[in-house]
């Protein structure tokens, strides 16, 4: 047996998806016009495929604070936090998060992926149990792996389900903790956390929610689902990502559980990466600041929301369950999902293609993600490009 013979089944999988589509393997954004247009193989293209759901990339004011830090601190840190990776900066960061999050404590991480693993393999154990959602991210998946914890996945939102497995896994005496995503990121759609709270309190156990892509963009204040279901005391980790709506690198974990700390020096992916450029860091504290102070740019972001998902439904595409800046667009059959995307491409509009099993229901989708910078003539455009390939849904 050949080191690599067990990637053959993916050697194929990528020959049948270059039959499909050989642009699938050539994308590449030449140059950068704004946060939401681009030019993609020659071609000016509309960006509606980006999570950029702020704008906050292009903002002067962020590239500035980034810019600075960079002159005043260099572009790396060259060490882990718990060596010398430790700068100012990531402690005046991990303050501000806490503050606008209403925490206590708040660890930062060199990325989102990275705050999945180093809490998700430390907080549980072997002798603990996750209850996780279906759709939740690989990296909470892959978090579980790493710490050996028993996992356990209930049905995507389906209360029902994780009131059964709860009741089963709590007679045990075994500390239990469910992880669920605030917006998920393949159909846009919320997790029901005031009735998962009810399910956590009645069973004493932990949650921790996943805001990546809520950050910014759902809450009034744009803490995130915790905040817009009023249950943000109720919360035992809130956890998310610099890569969305803040437009830098990096994740963050938020508790007001005093032992957080202790990851410090218990979390591998935490003691032994590199910690985040003082350029990320400057960038995400000042995308928190312009948060905190323009609500106009949720409003703006859920304006463009709704009119790309109100005209598609009208076309009669299949959806997700409610408008989200995030609008997956269903196929029953790959092909037409590559043939559509391909369409779109041509007419001047980039969205993502997710096909199984990334998608969560073993169909192709096209994703669509919206942004408060788009305008609403962009939005209009996305969307009369996608009436021209509507034949193929």
């Amino acid at each position: 047996m050949g080191l690599f013979n067990k990637f053959q089944k993916t050697r194929e999988s990528i020959e049948t998806l270059r039959h499909y589509s050989n642009s699938f393997f050539r994308i590449v954004i030449d140059e950068v016009i704004s946060g939401t247009e681009a030019v993609i193989n020659g071609r000016p293209t509309i960006l509606a495929g980006t999570n950029n759901y702020l704008g906050m990339p292009q903002r002067k004011e962020c590239i500035e604070a980034a810019c600075q830090a960079i002159m005043e601190q260099g572009t790396g840190t060259t060490g882990s936090r718990m060596a010398n990776g430790t700068y100012s900066i990531h402690v005046e960061l991990e303050q501000a998060m806490s503050r606008f999050l209403h925490k206590k404590h708040t660890i930062v991480f060199t990325t989102g992926y990275s705050a999945n693993l180093s809490v998700l393999s430390t907080v549980v154990g072997p002798k603990d149990i996750v209850i996780l959602d279906a759709d939740c991210h690989a990296s909470i998946y892959d978090g579980c792996r790493l710490g050996g914890v028993q996992v356990y996945r209930f049905r995507h939102n389906d209360m029902a389900d994780l009131g059964k497995r709860i009741e089963r896994l709590s007679k045990g005496g075994a500390n239990i903790l469910i992880a669920v995503e605030g917006l998920y990121s393949m159909l846009g759609d919320r997790a029901p956390l005031r009735e998962i709270v009810r399910l956590k309190t009645r069973y004493g156990a932990y949650l921790l929610v996943d805001e990546a892509h809520s950050l910014g963009v759902l809450g009034e204040k744009g803490r995130g689902l915790a905040e817009e279901a009023g249950v943000e005391d109720d919360v035992d980790f809130v956890i998310g990502t610099f890569s969305k709506s803040l437009g830098s690198v990096g994740g963050y974990c938020s508790s007001n559980h005093k032992e957080l700390e202790l990851l410090r020096f218990t979390s591998r992916p935490y003691v032994f990466t590199a910690s985040s450029s003082p350029a990320n860091i400057a960038a995400a504290r000042k995308a928190i600041e312009i948060i905190e102070r323009e609500p106009e740019l949720r409003r703006r972001l859920w304006e463009n929301a709704n009119q790309l998902f109100n005209r598609l439904q009208e076309m009669s595409f299949v959806l997700g369950p409610a408008p989200s800046p995030i609008i997956p667009v269903r196929f029953q059959e790959i092909p037409q999902a590559f043939e559509a995307w391909n369409g779109l491409l041509e007419n001047g509009v980039y969205v993502n293609i997710v096909l199984p099993p990334a998608s969560p229901d073993g169909t192709a989708l096209l994703r669509c993600s919206l942004s408060a910078s788009h305008s609403p003539d962009q939005v209009e455009k996305i969307a009369k490009a996608f009436k021209k390939i509507k034949h193929l849904a």
